[in-house]
């Protein structure tokens, strides 16, 4: 089952990502389009969770005509040749342009991404509905128990500081000198964080399920819209005592994101696959059937515009510094500047994608 508002919720989910990926210069930019400090959620933060809900639905549709087979030898090689695939994409991002493997990040969002899938994945095939939701629940309530009781080698108590957590312990311990460079100590995308992202995905399988046993389209609607309602408030309520964060991706967060998740699809299928309001949704439509291409793309063009130098001497500068400078900042205020900056790359995939779509070019992994 294919879905033109399943397709157009991941295109707006990687056009957003690619707009706060790449402002024109990280000293000018509106807080919406940043990530928290810590503790918090801003638009931004909703992006990656969306892609993991997404994950979660678009296994539904894609596995349940394959489910009364069960896990067949072909069907796991086909989950692990994707896992594989869009793991190494994610690594061939990391390396790119040095290629060094002594410090390369090993964590990253494709490769959050693709070990989500696998799991998702062999849950989906080896439980029914009950038992995911069983599943989705240990994984959080774990979650909280490890981050919130259990002590901190060399620390002490649990905490949820930055660098003194149990995550971050664990991702120097195991992945110490390939971690993100911004930090060096932690990584957002780290080893302990991703167990609730499998709830993440999960929730997306549920939502996958809801939605095919219902036939009245008003109801799924109205269902998809209630639950998300009781997640979000449950996951305000569960953050006075584990706070909603990112890069911690807590039991709080999993749960306000994923309701958010839930609604925003079911706005999406009402107005979209019920109500026939199409037009405005196409350019979304070229971004949502190109998704892994566009993400990588995007991530190499940024590497060979900052990485490009024009100029000798002190008036050496990288391209994108050229371009924003003086395409951008000679004549708007900084922070529209950059925000216009971001704005011309989501365009310019646009365009590309756009005729990729026009001769049915649809790059699958």
């Amino acid at each position: 089952m294919r879905l033109h508002s399943l397709d157009v919720f991941r295109g707006i989910t990687v056009a957003a990502m690619i707009l706060v990926n790449n402002p024109g210069s990280w000293d000018s930019v509106y807080p919406p389009l940043l990530h928290a400090h810590w503790h918090g959620c801003t638009p931004t933060d909703l992006i990656f969770p969306f892609f993991l809900f997404i994950v979660g639905v678009s296994i539904h549709f894609a596995y349940q005509p394959k489910l009364s087979e069960g896990l067949t030898k072909n069907i796991l090689i086909k989950i692990l040749r994707r896992t594989a695939i869009i793991f190494l994409l994610g690594m061939m991002l990391a390396l790119v342009p040095k290629f060094n493997f002594e410090t390369v990040r090993i964590p990253g969002v494709l490769q959050r991404i693709s070990i989500v899938f696998l799991v998702c994945s062999l849950i989906y095939f080896k439980t029914n509905w009950l038992s995911q939701i069983r599943v989705t629940l240990f994984l959080l309530a774990g979650y909280y128990i490890l981050m919130t009781w259990i002590p901190v080698p060399d620390f002490g108590i649990a905490n949820l500081e930055p660098e003194t957590n149990l995550g971050a312990w664990l991702d120097r311990l195991l992945l110490n000198g390939h971690l993100w460079s911004q930090s060096k100590t932690w990584d957002p995308e780290g080893v302990l964080s991703t167990i609730p992202a499998f709830a993440t995905g999960m929730l997306g399988i549920l939502t996958g399920q809801l939605f095919s046993k219902i036939s009245i389209p008003s109801e799924k609607v109205t269902w998809l819209f209630f639950i998300g309602a009781i997640l979000i408030v449950a996951g305000l309520a569960w953050g006075l005592l584990f706070p909603i964060n990112k890069a911690l991706w807590t039991s709080s967060y999993v749960l306000y994101t994923g309701g958010i998740a839930m609604q925003f699809f079911a706005a999406c299928y009402w107005s979209i696959d019920v109500q026939g309001i199409k037009k405005w949704s196409t350019p979304f439509i070229y971004y949502g059937t190109n998704a892994i291409f566009v993400f990588v793309a995007s991530g190499l063009l940024a590497k060979f515009l900052s990485r490009v130098k024009i100029g000798e001497g002190e008036n050496e500068t990288s391209l994108w510094s050229f371009i924003y400078q003086n395409g951008y900042a000679s004549w708007l205020s900084p922070q529209n500047a950059s925000s216009a900056f971001a704005l011309t790359l989501v365009l310019f995939f646009l365009v590309i994608l756009w005729q990729m779509y026009r001769r049915k070019f649809f790059l699958k992994v």
